[in-house]
């Protein structure tokens, strides 16, 4: 059982964002979705926070400084209203990031795997992912599924995006080899070509509408599992 933080910050107009139906039914999103890994959330505190700074994001280290609860096996989530996007390709909208555990090989962009360390370990999330929040397509909990499964150590299916049978990707052999993020829910995606399998469009670390997210593989609840004993349980 992980101990599980939620903790809500919110822009002065967005206040009551964020109800208490919503972080019930996230709770419950979390908890399906990591039932297979034998992992489960038990909800101990959920903060409120109004911050029109800390809502945006600015401040991350401060934020989480004042707000994070517990040990580092202590998951901290924080879901902000108004997460900015600066930064990131032009069109898109930040939806979450997430710290590894500590010692795990970062990716790319670095704004994705943020140095995890005590203080500012946990997930930002933008609050409208949250069931029945306001982001269209992306609001049925399933970005915050995403984002947990880097703090328990996963990586992108298509991780760095290469067809190159030499490159380890994500480091799981059960996750097709995936040369390129997924946008939306397509059929029949096929980034790798000459590589065995379909890109897993249905899998929670890629990147997909929610509708679409719907399973892990056996391989990647073992390394959670491992990562967990290895980088959190004791500490």
């Amino acid at each position: 059982m992980v101990d599980t933080v939620f903790n809500t910050v919110s822009s002065t107009d967005q206040a009551k964002a964020v109800t208490s139906a919503m972080v019930m039914t996230q709770l419950a999103q979390l908890n399906a979705a990591y039932s297979l890994a034998n992992i489960q959330f038990r909800l101990i505190s959920t903060t409120y926070t109004v911050s029109n700074a800390w809502a945006t994001g600015s401040n991350d280290a401060g934020m989480k400084n004042a707000l994070r609860q517990g040990t580092y096996n202590t998951l901290n989530v924080y879901f902000q209203t108004n997460l900015s996007s600066t930064g990131i390709p032009p069109g898109s909208i930040l939806l979450g990031f997430c710290s590894l555990p500590t010692n795990v090989t970062y990716g790319y962009p670095p704004i994705e795997f943020p140095q995890a360390d005590y203080a500012t370990d946990g997930c930002n999330i933008l609050a409208g992912t949250m069931p029945n929040g306001s982001v269209d397509g992306y609001n049925q909990g399933k970005t915050a599924v995403h984002e947990v499964g880097h703090w328990f150590g996963l990586l992108h299916t298509f991780q760095d995006t290469t067809c190159l049978s030499s490159d380890p990707g994500d480091y799981i052999d059960d996750t097709p080899q995936e040369g390129s993020a997924t946008n939306g829910c397509p059929t029949g995606k096929d980034s790798c070509p000459n590589s065995t399998g379909l890109d897993p469009i249905n899998n929670y670390m890629d990147y997909l509408t929610d509708a679409c997210y719907t399973q892990s593989t056996p391989k990647q609840r073992i390394r959670m599992q491992q990562m967990w004993k290895k980088y959190r349980a004791n500490l």
